[in-house]
């Protein structure tokens, strides 16, 4: 069985973060390891504390990984200051994993911030070089490019603009326009576009966690970047299409639909 490693924060209401991506990558037929960079007190409604764990102790936790098993993938999500950053990123080119997916998580459902703004320069000078693909969702991407995103021009200039601070791929969801979802995949040279139709529903609690954990967990199956993104695609949505009431506020996607419905296939 082929493996994947997230790097994030902890949610302990089970919808986004560590919880969400260990969800997705044993959904997806993948062997998930985590390292908890920050423990956050959240729910569906709200996020009332974030705590970090200690630099030292994030190293550890990825030597620990990595001096034991083969690590096909890697996601990166929520980092939430420099020193977090500079840690991660520390480890990251020393052990060179071959797939990185860094979801440049800034902000929670609810609008609480997740990022402290001083540690934007690092993400841009130490965590997106080191991206495979990067994730971001159109407030992440406006606020990596400092412009305004309200088109799909915009979102190429945007992509183009990311592109250039050393991230091998960029792909830009596009949740966030009106219309259809569309997200904008961009390696360089040319531009790719993965169009579903948009879902009406409020529950979509820890969907670009998600969606990126499911990237790379295509990648550490085997798949080209552009099948795994595809793949990824219609994973979410049909997470987001059958969603859960779960909480008072945004409820999570349901990361094992097909298994609830299916059952093992045996």
């Amino acid at each position: 069985m082929k493996t994947a490693l997230t790097i994030a924060g902890s949610d302990c209401s089970g919808g986004a973060g560590i919880q969400a991506d260990l969800k997705t990558f044993s959904a997806n037929g993948i062997f998930g390891m985590s390292v908890i960079v920050s423990v956050v007190a959240e729910n569906t409604s709200r996020v009332i504390s974030v705590e970090d764990i200690s630099p030292e102790m994030i190293k550890n936790q990825i030597d620990a990984v990595f001096e034991d098993i083969e690590v096909d993938a890697v996601k990166v999500g929520m980092l939430s200051s420099e020193i977090c950053m500079k840690t991660v990123a520390e480890k990251l080119r020393q052990y060179k994993p071959k797939y990185t997916v860094i979801d440049p998580v800034m902000v929670a459902k609810g609008g609480h911030a997740l990022m402290k703004p001083e540690a934007l320069e690092a993400l841009k000078t130490e965590v997106i070089p080191l991206a495979y693909v990067l994730t971001p969702n159109i407030p992440e991407a406006e606020t990596i490019t400092e412009m305004s995103i309200e088109s799909q021009e915009d979102v190429q200039e945007a992509a183009k603009k990311i592109y250039s601070l050393g991230a091998k791929n960029v792909l830009i969801k596009g949740g966030h326009l009106s219309g259809d979802a569309i997200d904008l995949l961009y390696d360089g040279k040319s531009f790719y576009t993965f169009t579903t139709e948009r879902i009406n529903t409020k529950n979509t609690h820890g969907t670009g966690c998600t969606f990126s954990s499911a990237i790379a967990a295509n990648l550490a199956n085997g798949l080209t970047l552009n099948k795994a993104v595809e793949k990824a695609k219609t994973y979410i949505t049909t997470a987001i299409e059958h969603s859960l009431s779960i909480g008072k506020g945004h409820g999570p996607t349901n990361h094992f639909y097909e298994l609830y419905m299916k059952g093992l296939q045996l």
